[in-house]
């Protein structure tokens, strides 16, 4: 009996899906993927299931509604985390995917009821998850440059003793660059050459958002404007030098912590050992005398 509901439910849930999808006229899977693929920037291969929440979640972007500030500033990180998304889609991505995996609540609720929470937690789960996807990319590629702005620090206060020429300093750097960097470099180098040096600098900046990059930016905008800015760059290098120390020590300072945490279990294990024995024998030397 319980075999028949779960095929029930299988089947019920692809009929009804078959028939959602000629009401709302969705494009074909092979369409989407087609599509997908032009507009996806990761050379990766489209599965089926994406294909799918994409057909409906462009369907339901149209039913979201979202502030200019909201989606201007959603906008931003979805072009800096490399999401081939409008903000309305991206959001509606997200329902579909939870969506989807609260639907399984119907069949669980037939075979084992008790299971439906954990199901309806997980869906919970993904949502936020989603939502946050972008941000975490972006932290993540911000946590990636900022590692390498001393270096980057120090090769344009080398570089400014020879030459003021900024456009020429970062096209030097951007071969030497660390991955997250250069391609920030790339855009920023092709953005300088096809108009306004000093804007393109302050997008690079609006990109980022990191306030180590931002006083960077600073320094390169005043030596376009005429400072000399190799004892600014040599102050800067310092500063950051002092940072990098410190989050070196700070990364060092959370290993004895891991380590003790082990240390402990590995004590209690040998305490567990010698106690065992000590009472094995202490049991047999009562049996003895009793």
């Amino acid at each position: 009996m319980t075999i028949i509901i779960l095929c029930f439910g299988v089947l019920f849930g692809f009929g009804a899906f078959f028939i959602a999808a000629a009401v709302l006229q969705l494009p074909t899977s092979a369409g989407t993927r087609a599509v997908m693929a032009v507009r996806s920037q990761q050379k990766r291969r489209t599965k089926s299931l994406d294909a799918i929440v994409f057909d409906i979640a462009s369907k339901v972007s149209a039913l979201i509604r979202l502030s200019d500030f909201k989606k201007r500033k959603m906008e931003a990180t979805l072009k800096s985390a490399g999401i081939a998304m409008t903000p309305e889609t991206y959001i509606a991505t997200a329902w579909v995917k939870a969506g989807l995996t609260a639907l399984f609540i119907i069949p669980t609720l037939l075979v084992f009821p008790l299971l439906s929470p954990v199901i309806a937690f997980l869906a919970i789960t993904i949502y936020f998850r989603e939502i946050k996807r972008p941000e975490e990319i972006v932290r993540q590629k911000r946590e990636a440059i900022e590692t390498e702005l001393p270096r980057f620090v120090s090769t344009i206060m080398q570089e400014l003793k020879a030459s003021r020429d900024v456009l020429n300093i970062l096209k030097n750097y951007q071969q030497n660059a660390g991955t997250a960097l250069k391609q920030e470099l790339e855009i920023t180098v092709a953005d300088m050459v096809s108009g306004n040096e000093e804007s393109a600098l302050m997008r690079f900046e609006t990109r980022i958002g990191s306030t180590m990059l931002s006083d960077i930016v600073r320094g390169l905008i005043a030596v376009k404007r005429g400072d000399n800015g190799i004892v600014y760059f040599q102050m800067l290098g310092m500063t950051f030098k002092q940072l990098e120390i410190q989050k070196l020590k700070l990364e060092a300072m959370k290993k004895p912590s891991k380590m003790k945490k082990y240390s402990f279990f590995l004590l209690g294990c040998f305490l567990l050992m010698y106690l065992g024995i000590l009472g094995y024998e202490v049991m047999n030397a009562f049996g003895k005398m009793f």
